[in-house]
């Protein structure tokens, strides 16, 4: 299959997941995984319809970023794991920042943005399985509150939900409780009403497990293999 007939297929299963819970499939988005692949892979990505883009790197995009020329409408995502010592590139490079995961990060970002004079978009990460080696807090954990409750003062920070990535399964049903959580953990803050605190984003669900992460209320499903065929190294 080509990269276009791939968006398309992702994107049919994408509208009958949404149907089965009556929800309109206009409101999920497709995000191009993206990371490890050429820039030429992305610009065919973007020719099949995908205007947002996650990648895992800054160094890798900055070095991606310059064979890409101009793709109106297109949108670059930082999804992987960030050191605050790279929060400026970052920033720089970026529209949104995916995995916010402590307060220090989200006020390094917010100065970079800042100096910038633009808006970024954050997502805060949430490690939903409680494992080790996978970045993101703990919903319970005090950090969490610490950077909603910081929000007013962070003027150039748009905080606009969670995102995470579960336990993986290979039946991918398996995953569904922790999309739940991750849910539950998302709508309880909304109730709170906090001010400078969107929460109506739901970053959940990849090229395995997405029509289950549709079904339980994500707004952005992370596609990259699926899209994209097996990854290079790297």
């Amino acid at each position: 299959m080509t990269i276009a007939g791939n968006v398309a297929g992702i994107q049919e299963r994408i509208f009958s997941a949404a149907r089965r819970v009556g929800r309109s499939a206009d409101d999920i988005v497709l995000m191009g995984v993206s990371k490890t692949f050429p820039a030429e892979a992305v610009r065919e990505a973007y020719a099949a319809g995908i205007r947002v883009f996650g990648e895992n790197r800054v160094q890798e995009f900055a070095e991606k970023s310059a064979g890409l020329g101009h793709l109106p409408d297109a949108a670059w995502r930082l999804i992987g794991h960030l050191q605050s010592n790279k929060a400026a590139k970052a920033a720089e490079l970026f529209d949104a920042v995916d995995s916010v995961d402590s307060l220090r990060l989200a006020e390094r970002l917010n100065t970079a943005a800042a100096a910038l004079g633009k808006k970024l978009r954050v997502l805060i990460e949430i490690n939903i399985g409680g494992e080790n080696a996978k970045a993101g807090l703990d919903p319970s954990a005090p950090e969490l509150d610490k950077i909603l409750l910081a929000a007013p003062r962070l003027h150039h920070l748009e905080i606009q939900g969670l995102m995470a990535i579960p336990p993986f399964f290979e039946n991918p049903e398996d995953a569904r409780p922790y999309f739940r959580k991750l849910r539950k953990v998302r709508d309880a803050t909304r109730r709170r009403q906090l001010s400078g605190v969107d929460m109506s984003a739901l970053s959940m669900g990849m090229s395995h497990d997405f029509e289950i992460a549709v079904e339980e209320g994500s707004t952005c499903v992370r596609v990259g293999k699926a899209i994209f065929g097996e990854r290079e190294k790297g």
